[in-house]
């Protein structure tokens, strides 16, 4: 372990912990959550704020801690780390557990304002997802990424389908049948992996495939395009996208923020795997799955809007700018340059955030609309619009990408860092399909706003938003124009963490510093 107890046995400094931290408190405030579910839903409320706001300090203080320009290795338990759990904590994996922490702050704040009765052991489960969400950013073992993923993927089961029947449990079992699927999928490419290289770290795999025996790089790559097909079945590129439109649009509206989150998690799987492990240090293999990533990358981008125009929902519109959004990073990360990489990391921290604020102010919009819903075949009444429209517009305009939120920074960076040889195809797509979403939220914000019918006299008049819900919209729309006012560092750090992941050497160096037994073999 990086730090422990030292030989007068007291604690060393809390600083040298901080990459178990995001793991260890969700862990135990979910356990603590478990036992303090018979005293009612303020005492869990409570204790849930508490470990919101712990989380929050701990993500900061890890953020700073990477932007010294250091990669800290972790060993739980002070196992080797060819047997135990390895965490490291770079500018990347630290940025992406502040925005996960950030927009489950949120997402929290929200379900609080009543959901959270409706769903048995909500708290519980929230806290087992930020676990998991945070261990597959923090890993760095690939069987370690499977065991987080199974953590995070079995909370968000029951997050999905705690109080659900009909059309949500069947998009539910869609959405479990997929992921075992895939997670069959990835014990597959693991095993074929750890048979042809003796090892799962990917420190030490980043240097075992440029070593591997010719005759073995066959078997290497095809057990990696295995695992690519996973990675990019959770982050819904085509053609493995369909299940996401149902789950998401069925799922209820703080469960659907968070899960904003989870098809970055398979961005960054693709990301941190393809650009260390097949990285500059991978010899025969360096780099082999951005030629794949792209073409995918652009058409799904295509689909994803196209499927938004032909929305006839709400929630269902919102569930296909998430796949674009995605589509929009692999795109990024595809073309493998710094530039790119960091206007990648820039868009992801943004089309989280503004995903979550979208689900939030539909489910808002659809409670004002009476019988008719988040429906978008026939304009409806609407109560409280002109609140309801400043929240949506906002929101719409960001992820459109138009000036001068964060939606059009990230894209400017985008098609800045395209290169020559890219350039028609990737400003073609990514210009047209901004103008498209345009088109489907203006479309939507007609339908839903400017023909609103008046209120029939004779239908109960639904409750106002209330303010904790407010509030949690506001504050996910507040990040994004943060985004915008303080872009200047921001892209800085996005810069430097593109600069990291882009020199593998530093990553294996600091690892093998930290856990000299990565250089044995073995057994």
């Amino acid at each position: 372990m990086i730090a422990a107890i030292d030989t007068a046995g007291t604690l060393t400094t809390l600083g040298a912990h901080l990459p178990v931290l995001p793991i260890l408190l969700p862990l135990l405030f979910g356990a603590v959550l478990l036992l303090a579910e018979r005293r009612g839903i303020a005492v869990q409320r409570a204790v849930s704020a508490l470990a919101m706001a712990v989380l929050t300090l701990v993500a900061i203080a890890l953020v700073r801690a990477a932007d010294a320009d250091t990669i800290s290795m972790y060993l739980v338990g002070d196992w080797p780390a060819r047997l135990g759990i390895a965490l490291v904590a770079d500018r990347t994996s630290a940025l992406l557990v502040l925005t996960t922490t950030l927009l489950a702050g949120a997402c929290l704040l929200y379900a609080c304002a009543g959901w959270d009765r409706r769903a048995i052991h909500f708290h519980a489960l929230f806290q087992l997802q930020l676990a998991g969400l945070n261990g597959a950013f923090l890993t760095g073992d690939l069987f370690n990424l499977f065991v987080f993923f199974e953590v995070m993927l079995i909370a968000s089961y029951g997050l999905l389908l705690s109080g659900g029947r009909g059309p949500r449990m069947r998009a539910g079992l869609h959405y479990v049948v997929l992921n075992i699927t895939a997670s069959t999928l990835f014990l597959i490419a693991l095993g074929l992996l750890y048979g042809l290289l003796g090892s799962l770290n990917m420190a030490e795999l980043a240097q075992r495939v440029g070593q591997a025996d010719p005759s073995s790089l066959a078997l290497i790559r095809a057990a990696s395009g295995v695992l690519l097909v996973v990675f990019c079945a959770k982050a819904a590129l085509v053609p493995l996208y369909l299940w996401l439109p149902n789950a998401y649009s069925r799922a209820p509206a703080p469960v659907a923020a968070l899960f904003a989150v989870m098809t970055k998690v398979g961005v960054y799987a693709v990301l941190r795997v393809y650009s260390l492990v097949f990285g500059s240090e991978a010899g025969a293999l360096a780099g082999w799955a951005w030629e794949w990533l792209l073409p995918a990358g652009l058409l799904t981008l295509v689909l994803a809007t196209l499927g938004a125009l032909a929305s006839k929902s709400l929630r269902m519109l919102v569930a296909f700018l998430v796949i674009a959004s995605a589509a929009t990073l692999f795109i990024a990360i595809s073309l493998n340059t710094a530039g790119s990489i960091a206007a990648g990391l820039y868009y992801l921290v943004h089309s989280t955030f503004v995903a979550g604020a979208l689900f939030l102010v539909v489910d808002l919009i659809r409670r004002q609309r009476g019988a008719i819903g988040d429906n978008l075949d026939v304009a409806g009444p609407l109560r409280h619009n002109a609140m309801l429209g400043l929240l949506f517009a906002t929101a719409a305009i960001s992820v459109s990408g138009m000036p001068p939120l964060s939606g059009f920074l990230g894209k400017v960076m985008l098609l800045d860092a395209v290169p020559a040889d890219a350039v028609a195809w990737v400003w073609s797509v990514v210009l047209a399909t901004s103008l498209l979403t345009v088109v489907a939220l203006a479309r939507t914000a007609s339908q839903t706003f400017w023909r609103a019918q008046p209120w029939p006299d004779t239908t109960p008049v639904p409750a106002p938003p209330s303010r904790a819900q407010v509030a949690a919209v506001v504050l996910l729309l507040a990040y994004g124009i943060g985004m915008t006012v303080f872009g200047g560092p921001l892209m800085r750090y996005t810069d430097a963490a593109a600069g990291q992941l882009l020199a593998p050497a530093d990553y294996i160096h600091a690892a093998h510093a930290t856990a000299p037994q990565l250089r044995e073999p073995s057994p």
